[in-house]
C-alpha cells in the first residue's frame, strides 16, 4: 500500500527530529558528560543544553520562536515556570525561553529514551507519580537545587493531555512547592507546539513557535491551603490565552 505524500512528508518529519535530538548529544558527548559529573557545573550543563541542543532541534526543525514576555525573569532568582504541555518540543521551547537555569521535574519513564534517557535521569529530578515515597523525594531534591540559585520548571498538567483538551486540570504540585519554597510562579504559554510537533503521528510541520512568559504570581505570605486557588489562577491566565489563539 503506497503511502499519501503528505504522510511520507510527516514520517520523514519525525525521523529528523529523532536525528536532531541525539545528533549534539553524540557530538557534545564529552562536554555533556563532564559538566554532569558535579551539581555545581549544571550551569554549563544548561548553557550548552540551551545554546546547542536545544536551538539545534528548534530551528533544525524550521521551527521559528516568537517569544513575548510580560514580566522578565531576574538573573539569580529562582522560579516555578510552568507551562500547557502539547508537544516534545516543550523541552526544547522552555530551554529557549528561559536564560535562568533550572531544572525540570519529570515523570522517570522519560529515562528509556535512548541517548535522551541516559542525561536526563543525570540532571532532572525524577518523580514516580504512583509512588507517594517518590513525590516525597521531589521536595526535597527541588531545596537542594533551589538553595543552589536554580529553578524548576514543571509541566502541571501531569502528562500530555488528548489532543482536543486545550488545557487539562493542573495537579498541585507545583504550587505546593511553590509556596513552601517561597518563589514565584511563572506561568507560560506555548500557543504552536501541538501544530508544529504533536504526539498525532500523521501531522505537524515548520512554521512560528510563539511563546508568551505572562506575570509572575507571587507566593510571599500564601500558606499551602491555598495552592489550589493559586493553581487555578495560573491555569486560568494560560487558559484563556489558549482559548483566544483558537
Amino acid at each position: 500500500m503506497r503511502l499519501p505524500l503528505q504522510n511520507l512528508g510527516h514520517i520523514l518529519y519525525r525521523i529528523w527530529f529523532y536525528i536532531l535530538v541525539s545528533l549534539p548529544i553524540f557530538v557534545f558527548s564529552p562536554l555533556l558528560l563532564l559538566t554532569t559529573l558535579s551539581e555545581r557545573t549544571y550551569p554549563q550543563f544548561f548553557w550548552l543544553a540551551r545554546n546547542l541542543w536545544a536551538n539545534t532541534i528548534i530551528y533544525g526543525m524550521f521551527c521559528f520562536p516568537r517569544i513575548s514576555c510580560e514580566q522578565r525573569l531576574e538573573k539569580g532568582q529562582s522560579y516555578m515556570l510552568v507551562a500547557n504541555h502539547t508537544s516534545m518540543l516543550d523541552i526544547m521551547m522552555m530551554l529557549k525561553t528561559s536564560k535562568n537555569p533550572f531544572v525540570f521535574v519529570g515523570k522517570k519513564e522519560l529515562v528509556n529514551i535512548p541517548v535522551f534517557g541516559f542525561f536526563y535521569k543525570r540532571v532532572c529530578i525524577l518523580v514516580d507519580r504512583e509512588d507517594s515515597r517518590s513525590r516525597t523525594a521531589v521536595y526535597r531534591r527541588a531545596q537542594k537545587r533551589l538553595n543552589q540559585g536554580l529553578s524548576i520548571c514543571i509541566f502541571p498538567e501531569g502528562g500530555v493531555p488528548e489532543e482536543n483538551i486545550i488545557l487539562d486540570e493542573f495537579k498541585d504540585g507545583a504550587f505546593k512547592m511553590a509556596i513552601a519554597h517561597n518563589i514565584p510562579v511563572v506561568p507560560i504559554t506555548f500557543y504552536d507546539n501541538k501544530n508544529r510537533f504533536p504526539f498525532t503521528f500523521y501531522s505537524g510541520g515548520p512554521g512560528i513557535a510563539r511563546v508568551k512568559v505572562h506575570s509572575f504570581f507571587k507566593t510571599e505570605g500564601l500558606i499551602e491551603n491555598q495552592k489550589s486557588e493559586l493553581r487555578e489562577q495560573v491555569r486560568t491566565v494560560i487558559l484563556k490565552e489558549l482559548s483566544e489563539s483558537c
